[in-house]
Order: structure tokens, then sequence, then C-alpha cells
């Protein structure tokens, strides 16, 4: 009996491009980051339909078992002097973690857990970085390329956006050509 090979999805590890598998798309552009930015002025004066990050996902079933993965694609950029990021989020479950490949780029990702305590991990190409639960997790690309991460997580982790309705407790700036980091104001 002749067995057939099946081809999986794969990743091209130099660009983070997923094939061979069916593929969610989804841009976020400048206009949707109302509330993000410490310059919220400086934002509104970038192009609305300017896209900050693209992220890709296998369609895979949300259900109960089922992993999710995906890459995001942070462009390069700042609003005013705050570097690019990604909107952030807590998982809908709290107690689902992720886990998050550094594929190319440079950049950081700012961990905070619910009582607001953050810190930030270095990401690059072949960078790995566990996630645990009750953590909101957010790239932030502070190079000159595109930011790439391959992310696995749980299909029934969801995610929670309003939780961090008054931000993270920590910003990131470029000041003098040097990456400088600030405890953000309560705006």
């Amino acid at each position: 009996m002749n067995h057939p090979f099946i081809q999986p999805p794969q990743v091209e590890w130099a660009s983070g491009a997923l094939t061979k598998g069916p593929l969610l798309r989804k841009s976020t552009r400048i206009r949707d980051l109302i509330g993000i930015f410490a310059d919220d002025p400086a934002r509104q004066r970038l192009a609305g339909e300017h896209v900050v990050y693209d992220v890709e996902i296998l369609a895979t079933s949300p259900a109960e078992g089922e992993l999710y993965t995906g890459v995001t694609h942070l462009y390069p950029g700042r609003v005013g002097d705050e570097y690019f990021m990604t909107r952030g989020h807590f998982h809908a479950r709290r107690e689902q973690g992720e886990v998050y490949f550094g594929l190319r780029g440079n950049g950081l990702l700012l961990l905070q857990n619910e009582q607001g305590q953050a810190r930030l991990e270095s990401v690059c190409a072949g960078s790995i970085h566990i996630i645990p639960g009750f953590t909101a997790h957010r790239l932030i690309n502070t190079g000159s390329e595109v930011l790439s991460a391959l992310a696995v997580w749980p299909g029934v982790a969801g995610h929670d956006y309003a939780a961090l309705a008054k931000g993270f407790t920590l910003r990131v700036f470029e000041e003098n050509q040097q990456i400088q980091v600030r405890e953000a104001q309560n705006e």
C-alpha cells in the first residue's frame, strides 16, 4: 500500500512568510490605533491608511486543544518619537500562554502582568519568548527593517484588548538615536 506524504504548512524563516496552508490575513493601520500611542496628534498627522503591521494566521479551529500559528510583520516607523508597535493584549482566557519566535528584524517584546509590572525582552532572529498566562504582550519595532515574529497560542485563548484601556506601564521612544524606555503617564 502506498501512503501519500502530506506537505504541511511552511514558514520561510528569512522573511516570515507562511505558505502551503489556508491563511487568514489582517492589516492594522494607523487609523485603527486610536489611543495606543502617547502622541495622538502625531498619529493623526500620519496617513490613516498607512499599515503599521500585518498578521498572517494559519486557519485553524478555535476548539479546545487546538493551536493557532501566525506571523506578525511589524513595520519600522514612529509616531512622534514612539516606535511602531502592535496593539497588545491579554488573552480572554488569562491562563493561556503563548510562544514567540523572532524571525527577522530587531525590536522588543513588552510583557506586563495584571498588577502592571512590566519587563522588556529583546527580539531578533532566533530569539524565543515564552509568554506565561496572565501576561499582556506587545511587539515594538526599534529597528530599520520589518520585525517578524512567529507565534503559537491556544485556539481558545482569545484576545482581551479592553483590559488595557489605560495602556501598558512602559513606553519605548527614540531620543538622540537611542532607545529610551519611560514609564507611561496616566493619559
